[in-house]
């Protein structure tokens, strides 16, 4: 098994990219692929203050986002994002814990190790 230290930074940047855009897409999906990493979805009271249609829609655009660039996305992780929704700016925030959803993940790239928080907010509530 590959790990982390096995990888050069472009690789391992990559690598978790991958894995959170699959993680995003399987948010839509009520029996998510095999591939797709372990993790949670949740949204902020700001969010959820939108309303059901709204959050549906943000979250068929956070599973669709393609928008990441060397500005947005320095690491080459695809770990936010941001939207503009009906005049209101939303983010999407992917976070890397361990196993127990503690601490940081040890090994940012292995799955095993990793578990996935991506959190829907408003700017306001960061």
């Amino acid at each position: 098994m590959t790990t982390a230290l096995d990888l050069d930074p472009v690789r391992e940047a990559a690598l978790i990219a991958g894995q959170n855009d699959a993680f995003r897409r399987s948010i839509l999906d009520n029996n998510p692929v095999a591939e797709a990493p372990q993790g949670q979805f949740v949204m902020t009271r700001g969010v959820a203050a939108l309303g059901p249609d709204a959050q549906l829609d943000l979250i068929r655009r956070v599973a669709a986002f393609d928008g990441f660039d060397a500005d947005s996305d320095p690491q080459g992780w695809h770990e936010m994002g941001v939207i503009e929704f009906d005049g209101t700016t939303v983010w999407f925030k992917l976070d890397l814990y361990d196993v127990d959803y503690t601490y940081g993940s040890p090994e940012p790239s292995d799955p095993a190790q990793t578990r996935r928080v991506l959190t829907l907010l408003l700017p306001s509530e960061y």
